[in-house]
């Protein structure tokens, strides 16, 4: 384990499509737990430097838990092509993989949009898995630029019973109020949902408060272990 939670490693994880570029930020000798976090939709911008990822990663980051981000394939410098969120599956597990390797610890998934979409689906049922946490979950369809929606099923995760944390602005237009209430009420406890009043899907303005709930939920998470 790398000793300076300063420290950040560049490198390239062994995808199913080809090479997976990736960031890591080290974390303490005795962290207890190791991170993962996931970028928004590619094919609209999204990867490993996205504001909102940064953001959760320094939350985790900042209790010393080494915190993996990746860019899916196809995004960044990573090979391979966009694969519709199927393919995508995979490349989260390559990543739980590579944190298991090298880092023998309960593992803390969390996901933003897209990412937390694919992110979910990977890491429910997987026993490295601890905890997940989903950023701007996206609740209702969302329009392509083919004109085809983009819908993504949620039936999977609900019997899980591993803590779950769910941070959406209440402005966020992909999940309107009421409709991620009704959603994240089919889930298995414990779970929470935190708002945050007046911020959008990237917490444009409201990141400070994002981070916030992140942080006052792992102190909780982590004081019940």
């Amino acid at each position: 384990m790398l000793p300076d939670n300063a420290t950040i490693r560049s490198l390239f994880l062994d995808g199913p499509a080809g090479r997976l570029e990736a960031l890591l930020n080290a974390g303490s000798p005795n962290a207890t737990h190791a991170a993962l976090v996931c970028h928004p939709h590619p094919l609209y911008g999204g990867t490993l430097h996205n504001k909102v990822v940064f953001h959760v990663m320094k939350a985790l980051n900042g209790f010393g838990f080494p915190v993996l981000r990746f860019n899916f394939r196809g995004a960044g410098l990573s090979e391979g092509e966009h694969a519709n969120g199927i393919g995508e599956v995979e490349d989260v597990r390559v990543a739980l993989d590579w944190l298991e390797r090298e880092f023998p610890l309960p593992i803390i998934f969390a996901g933003f949009s897209f990412g937390a979409a694919v992110g979910l689906r990977a890491a429910y049922s997987d026993d490295r898995v601890q905890a997940l946490i989903a950023l701007g979950l996206p609740a209702v369809p969302a329009p392509s630029d083919s004109g085809a929606l983009r819908v993504y099923d949620f039936e999977f995760p609900r019997a899980s019973t591993k803590p779950k944390l769910f941070v959406s602005g209440s402005r966020d237009q992909f999940a309107p109020p009421g409709t991620l209430e009704a959603l994240v009420g089919t889930f298995a406890d414990p779970k929470k949902l935190v708002r945050i009043e007046a911020g959008d899907h990237f917490f444009e303005g409201r990141l400070r408060e994002m981070r916030d709930a992140i942080e006052a939920w792992i102190r909780e998470f982590t004081a019940a272990r």
